[in-house]
């Protein structure tokens, strides 16, 4: 019978692809197992390899995301439940909640928040997370990333703090808001991806147009009316846009400054009335 470590040495054998090779065999027999990665670590050889394993390795040779195989991803402080047709949460937009916790330090936190293309409502749950008086609004043009948010702030115990709704970016929108959140869409069409995004994760939550500013140039023309006094806007961008995209917004007569991530390339603008 294969040993758990024999069984991850060839699962992550299988997954050359991936850079995470060894970490996602891990999360993959955690997940067969039914218990933590870091328990599953700590005691490694108690366990037999369970037969469902197999079939995950399967899947994730056929580079699926592990995601989608776990059906969680951590996110922040928070853990979210993924799936089809949502895109998956990237620790580079870990960056945008970072740029609002130093905007807002020293004070008692934005009361209003809004998420445009909210996905599984992973911005705007975090950012809950962060501040327990806030409530906030997540919209998305997917019916099943909203179904997906709502569960996951059911899950989190914030339903009655989010309020998830369907809608086009900004539209229709009156209210102002002290935290605006958003990763939209920023890759250009003719962008060739990884199998496991290509094959896998919604074009529409992917990409923008030609020159993947098409969305930033909706967002820009919306922002001014949404912010209320001492507002901010954290905005997810490509790691070659920071120019590209804050051009759209100060043309708007917004004030932007460019974050970088911790790879040190362009992610977030910092957008202020």
């Amino acid at each position: 019978m294969t040993t758990p470590r024999n069984a991850l040495r060839e699962a992550a054998a299988r997954f050359a692809f991936s850079p995470t090779a060894r970490l996602d065999a891990e999360l993959l027999l955690a997940h067969a197992l039914g218990i933590e990665r870091s328990r599953l670590l700590l005691s490694l050889d108690d366990y037999a390899v369970p037969p469902a394993f197999g079939d995950l390795v399967d899947r994730r040779a056929r580079h699926e995301p592990v995601a989608y195989l776990t059906g969680t991803r951590a996110f922040w402080t928070i853990d979210l439940q993924v799936g089809p047709g949502v895109l998956i949460p990237r620790a580079d937009s870990e960056t945008l909640i970072e740029a609002a916790v130093e905007h807002f330090a020293g004070t008692n936190g934005p009361r209003r928040i809004l998420d445009l293309g909210t996905g599984p409502g992973t911005l705007l749950l975090a950012a809950l997370d962060q501040w327990p008086a806030a409530t906030g609004q997540g919209v998305d043009a997917s019916p099943a990333a909203l179904d997906y948010a709502r569960r996951n702030a059911a899950a989190l115990g914030v339903a009655d703090r989010a309020k998830f709704t369907a809608g086009d970016w900004a539209e229709g929108l009156e209210e102002r808001f002290d935290l605006i959140l958003t990763n939209p869409p920023y890759i250009e069409t003719a962008t060739t991806l990884p199998d496991e995004v290509a094959r896998y994760e919604p074009a529409a939550a992917l990409f923008a147009g030609s020159d993947g500013l098409d969305d930033y140039r909706r967002i820009a023309t919306q922002l001014p009316a949404l912010l209320a006094p001492g507002a901010v806007a954290c905005v997810e961008i490509g790691a070659t846009q920071g120019q590209s995209a804050a051009a759209l917004f100060r043309a708007a007569g917004l004030s932007v400054t460019v974050r970088r991530d911790l790879g040190d390339r362009d992610r977030c603008l910092v957008v202020t009335p």
